[in-house]
């Protein structure tokens, strides 16, 4: 019996604040440290054959507070600490610079489905703040909110899907609760 889920290719994640501890403009490796249990639940991504990737607005790289050598450097100790990643995709733009990456504008979404050759819609995106549902949105991808201690209220409940962690996110993915399947 085919089920939604298996419609989902790929799960995607925010990088700050979702996989590894949020430590704002971030240009040192050594202060990466990863969230309780993402580990496990990208191995666990990983072994259902499903596609990984990281998208992340690095607007310090515009503000001169970051290098893209020093970016380039926290998502390789990301790697070293979480597995391999089918896909990155950063935004080194400043919110007024009016580019199509930068969350909630869809455009890193999209560009990681078409690296990995695959529609949006069988994309997943999952984050902590309300521009990483918004741009799930805006491509066409399913959006997961799981919530901080820094997501805003409102972002909660404008939320299509809220899980209380990663492992609840995965799960709810997993189950074809999220995803629609072909009718």
């Amino acid at each position: 019996m085919a089920t939604a889920a298996s419609t989902l290719k790929a799960v995607l994640f925010d990088r700050d604040g979702t996989l590894v501890f949020d430590v704002p403009y971030n240009g040192n490796a050594e202060l990466v440290r990863p969230l309780p249990g993402a580990r496990k639940v990208l191995d666990e991504v990983r072994g259902l054959g499903l596609a990984t990737g990281v998208l992340s607005n690095q607007s310090g790289i515009a503000r001169g507070l970051l290098t893209q050598e020093e970016v380039d450097s926290v998502n390789a100790r990301v790697e070293d600490l979480l597995g391999p990643f089918d896909v990155w995709e950063v935004c080194p733009h400043e919110a007024g610079d009016g580019c199509r990456c930068r969350k909630p504008a869809p455009g890193m979404i999209q560009s990681a489905c078409r690296r990995l050759g695959i529609d949006p819609s069988e994309a997943a995106f999952i984050g902590d703040i309300g521009s990483d549902v918004e741009a799930a949105a805006a491509a066409g991808a399913c959006g997961v909110l799981v919530p901080t201690p820094q997501t805003r209220p409102e972002e909660v409940t404008a939320a299509p899907e809220v899980a209380a962690d990663l492992e609840q996110a995965v799960s709810l993915l997993l189950q074809g609760m999220l995803l629609r399947g072909p009718a």
